[in-house]
């Protein structure tokens, strides 16, 4: 009797302290992966706001179809050609994609505002309690490209659309871990139809070549 409760009382500790281990690890997986989550919801709102500001900055003048491509055309007013400004594309891939990611750097400095019921891991509670500020650092490689695409507009005529495609990604470093997303923006700059066969060289490539990134500053 004596042995067997000696080992009762070993047992009983250690079952105990390996089933407050388990808690602990599996409340603080869930804790982080809620924060993880409302975190990186936060700055998917953010970036979507930084995008679009460099977007309406750089291009508040408007862009005109005949500043972005050129149309060259035959004796008889057929297209032959179909090029484009690269010095202009350039310029304002460049000019957006620092003003997106200067944006990014400004507005996510102050961090983020987590309600404490996230800190427990539960998402019903996630959403309860007063906000606790919490710092991130955001690091991000924002690429911008402009990309095109025709349609048939009627008899002999083709519309040619230019969007402007920003890609942001994004990697959120927090005290409860790392975070990675990507964010998708395609805005529509200018269109114009033009009359006329549009060869099928065109139709079928894309003639703004690989367009701009801008790395993290280091």
């Amino acid at each position: 009797m004596r042995l067997r409760a000696r080992k009762l009382w070993i047992a009983v500790p250690l079952v105990l302290l390996a089933a407050a281990v388990l808690f602990a690890v599996l409340f603080h997986y869930n804790a982080v992966r809620v924060l993880k989550a409302i975190a990186e919801a936060n700055m998917r709102s953010i970036t979507t706001v930084a995008v679009n500001d460099a977007i309406y900055y750089t291009l508040s003048d408007g862009i005109r179809y005949e500043e972005l491509v050129t149309v060259e055309r035959g004796e008889g007013g057929e297209i032959e050609a179909i090029t484009s400004n690269s010095l202009q594309i350039n310029r304002i891939a460049r000019d957006t994609a620092y003003m997106s990611q200067q944006n990014l750097q400004t507005m996510s400095e102050p961090g983020v505002d987590v309600p404490l019921g996230a800190f427990f891991g539960i998402e019903a509670l996630a959403g309860f309690g007063p906000k606790i500020r919490m710092k991130i650092i955001p690091i991000s490689n924002v690429a911008c490209r402009f990309v095109s695409s025709f349609e048939s507009a009627g008899i002999n005529q083709t519309k040619h659309s230019i969007y402007l495609e920003i890609v942001a990604d994004i990697s959120i470093i927090m005290p409860s871990g790392t975070s990675n997303f990507a964010s998708l923006t395609e805005v529509l700059i200018c269109e114009s139809v033009l009359v006329g066969k549009v060869p099928d060289a065109y139709l079928q490539s894309e003639i703004f070549g690989e367009g701009y990134s801008l790395a993290p500053p280091r």
